[in-house]
């Protein structure tokens, strides 16, 4: 088939993809604003793409999706030289930097590089290691703040789904029975049963939610993570484990339909507060989940899924620049106990949204192209 008569939706899509990517690796904080200073003195680049954080490995995440769907080689050439620079310096393990092992795992399941040690290692620290919250939670310790006895919804997509991978890689099941129980144990004291959204965060110190803040990028992690789990375990129609997440995700689902800004296509980064602003990052990661539901037959294929689906892409869309900075992207953001203080998160281009407009763009290539 010659080029002219090529799908010209397809086409257009390609083109915002490969843009999000060349502005992904090209990232700057030119002001020095977000850069993130440790005890020990080093700084953290949590904006650019030369250093490990959880917005490196959702980045990752992205070009392992685009790159398993479409072969494209600079996706894995980009990876693989993340993973080399960084494996051969290391970190501090923590919640977050425990998100590139996710995709780590994957190229040394494809036979793109030898990373045993290292999926090993990070692993072997996640069952026995990382501080636990009462009921042997996984406690969302980062880089900076230890979070004594707190959940919080990223945590799924951070630390448990890698977890998972990595116990199908290297054939370790109590990794991915560990990972189950995450997924039970979040679903318990995250998510909001009056409304089916999630909370941002839980803590057994005084046994509260902070501000109930059903904040938008940590719900858009659950809409990620379930069909992704789900697909990775290859749970059957008829697994308890597999039914129980899927009224979860449909519940949650269910209330971000009626959420969504019709006018734009795009959640507010309060979903239920009209005040807070509008966010991007959130809409491409619903957009991507409820896109891989449907494909995966959790949704049915009912209208308002759909359109809903359909609406958010062209809401990432519209707010990606000629450059290819997907825009309205709110920064990295801690547990407030006052809703307010999620209003004030500054927006700006970041990995992670570069990435989750990047998955949902390729989702919606593969499944409506």
């Amino acid at each position: 088939m010659s080029a002219r008569n090529a799908n010209p939706l397809k086409v257009s899509l390609l083109k915002h993809i490969h843009k999000l990517i060349d502005c992904l690796v090209n990232i700057r904080d030119e002001s020095g604003e977000f850069l993130m200073t440790l005890e020990d003195g080093r700084v953290i680049d949590t904006k650019g793409w030369n250093d490990w954080e959880w917005t490196h490995g959702i980045g990752l995440y992205g070009l392992l999706k685009y790159h398993e769907i479409t072969g494209d080689k600079d996706a894995l050439e980009i990876s693989l030289a993340w993973f080399k620079e960084r494996f051969e310096i290391g970190t501090t393990k923590n919640v977050n930097t425990m998100s590139p092992l996710l995709t780590a795992a994957y190229l040394h399941e494809a036979k793109n590089a030898d990373f045993l040690v290292h999926m090993d290692s990070w692993a072997e620290w996640v069952m026995y290691d990382m501080p636990r919250t009462e009921e042997g939670g996984l406690q969302h310790i980062t880089y900076l703040v230890v979070n004594h006895q707190q959940l919080w919804d990223d945590t799924l997509m951070m630390t448990v789904l890698p977890l998972a991978k990595i116990g199908l890689v290297l054939d370790r099941p109590r990794y991915v029975e560990e990972a189950k129980r995450q997924f039970l144990l979040h679903i318990k004291y995250l998510q909001d049963i009056q409304t089916g959204l999630w909370f941002h965060g839980w803590t057994f110190d005084g046994r509260h939610h902070f501000g109930k803040a059903r904040w938008g990028r940590g719900n858009c992690w659950i809409t990620v993570a379930i069909p992704d789990f789900i697909e990775m375990l290859k749970l059957s129609e008829t697994d308890g484990i597999r039914q129980y997440l899927v009224t979860s995700l449909v519940a949650q689902i269910d209330a971000l339909v009626k959420l969504q800004n019709q006018a734009t296509g795009l959640w507010h980064t309060i979903l239920d507060d009209e005040t807070s602003y509008l966010e991007s990052s959130c809409t491409a990661g619903f957009a991507y989940g409820i896109l891989k539901a449907l494909r995966l037959r959790l949704l049915p294929k009912e209208e308002r899924y759909m359109d809903s689906a359909k609406k958010a892409i062209q809401g990432v869309l519209a707010n990606i620049t000629p450059e290819g900075e997907l825009k309205l992207v709110s920064f990295g953001t801690p547990v407030f106990d006052d809703i307010e203080e999620y209003k004030k998160i500054p927006l700006t281009s970041m990995p992670y949204g570069q990435s989750l407009a990047l998955l949902a763009l390729t989702e919606y290539l593969r499944t409506f192209v």
